[in-house]
């Protein structure tokens, strides 16, 4: 049976795209990067590491697309090397709000000690480091 193998990106339905791209550059350092698929339209995206997440605006998310995409319902976990007591006091000093943790967790290869925040559309971030 063929297997994936990696994560290349994900699909992020916001309500404001230049809102997202302000609060993902500025609280967890990602860089916005516009690209033009082959379709030929532009679109948005947020690069870290070897991964992006793309931005579709909820008003008009482009095709294919999932059978209802949302603002909000998204719960996504990134890793960090930062110790989360530097987190913690990045978050303040950024007004951002720690709803959860430091808690452990289980992250896709073993155990993680996580951070919870919520982007401006109410999505849920887990900021993780491994146990």
């Amino acid at each position: 049976m063929p297997q994936v193998s990696k994560l290349d990106h994900l699909v992020l339905t916001v309500t404001d795209v230049d809102r997202t791209i302000a609060f993902y550059t500025r609280v967890l350092g990602m860089q916005a990067q516009v690209f033009h698929p082959a379709d030929g339209t532009m679109r948005t995206a947020l690069q870290f590491g070897t991964q992006k997440i793309n931005l579709h605006p909820a008003a008009a998310p482009f095709e294919p697309k999932a059978t209802m995409p949302v603002a909000g319902s998204a719960d996504i976990c990134f890793l960090s090397d930062d110790d989360l007591t530097d987190w913690q006091a990045y978050f303040a000093a950024h007004d951002v709000a720690v709803i959860d943790g430091p808690i452990a967790r289980t992250g896709a290869t073993g155990p993680i000690l996580s951070l919870y925040i919520r982007d401006p559309d109410g999505n849920l971030i887990e900021v993780s480091n491994p146990a």
